[in-house]
């Protein structure tokens, strides 16, 4: 019997940070839509910068996948494509037929670089979970590992997740992806993290196959340090699950290639 076919749909994957999280793309398969070309991103380079917000996909194409996709457990919908989601002008109204379609929890995985804007804010505070990325201490520093549009300033981002998190009444986390580029501004980035105030923040490096080599266990370690008396959870120490979703290509597609790992690497 062959599997369904989903355009939009892809996964499930077990997330050390979701649980079993159905991946929602509300930017289209077909190519990378994003405003950074992060150096470690899974999904390779980005090609054409997009930067204004358009709608990407109708939220009656969402919703028809998701009334045909078979029933198991799922812990969140997750909106996380390929690209940017906040990208997705309809964002907000997918977030909200999702729910009213499933009843289950939703999580938006961004990069934060439009979080200054209200009506992203408006659109993200749907959500029950928001994991916003924060990877740099200084305009230098996202340049270099995140290599944003023109126009997005760290200064910004900062300042736009700490009115977020002041009126947002679900879970915010802050993710931190460190690869030797940017391991050293660990003290900074830490500083930061204390202004915004999130519930919880997730130290991760790229064990998925990417442009660059992943920081060794113990690397991660001596980073975490730098966390003391903060809600922290790291890529190492998180718990592991196997999973098998609906369609492997349509999720290596979006979620990086989850069926290999840089073992070996970290072991150097």
């Amino acid at each position: 019997m062959s599997k369904p076919q989903f355009k939009f749909l892809y996964g499930p994957v077990y997330s050390w940070r979701l649980g079993m999280s159905l991946g929602i793309d509300p930017v289209t398969a077909d190519k990378k839509i994003c405003n950074m070309d992060c150096i470690y991103c899974q999904l390779g380079r980005t090609t054409q910068f997009y930067t204004k917000r358009e709608e990407f996909v109708t939220v009656k194409e969402i919703v028809e996948e998701i009334k045909t996709f078979p029933k198991q457990e799922i812990d969140h919908y997750t909106f996380c494509g390929r690209g940017e989601p906040t990208l997705a002008k309809n964002l907000g109204e997918m977030i909200e037929a999702v729910r009213n379609a499933t009843a289950g929890k939703i999580a938006v995985i961004t990069n934060a670089a439009l979080i200054d804007q209200k009506d992203v804010q408006e659109d993200l505070a749907r959500a029950d979970f928001v994991l916003a990325k924060l990877d740099a201490a200084s305009q230098d520093s996202l340049a270099r590992v995140d290599i944003p549009a023109q126009g997005i300033d760290l200064n910004n981002i900062v300042e736009g997740l700490k009115e977020f998190k002041k009126s947002f009444s679900g879970k915010l986390a802050l993710q931190m992806m460190f690869i030797q580029d940017n391991k050293d501004d660990a003290p900074h980035m830490v500083e930061i993290a204390r202004t915004i105030n999130a519930d919880e923040i997730e130290i991760n490096t790229p064990l998925r196959p990417s442009g660059v080599k992943p920081l060794s266990e113990d690397d991660i370690k001596e980073v975490k340090k730098y966390f003391e008396g903060l809600p922290v959870v790291t890529v190492f120490e998180a718990k592991k699950k196997s999973y098998h979703p609906l369609n492997d290509a349509a999720t290596i597609r979006r979620h990086g290639n989850f069926k290999k790992t840089t073992i070996q690497e970290r072991s150097m």
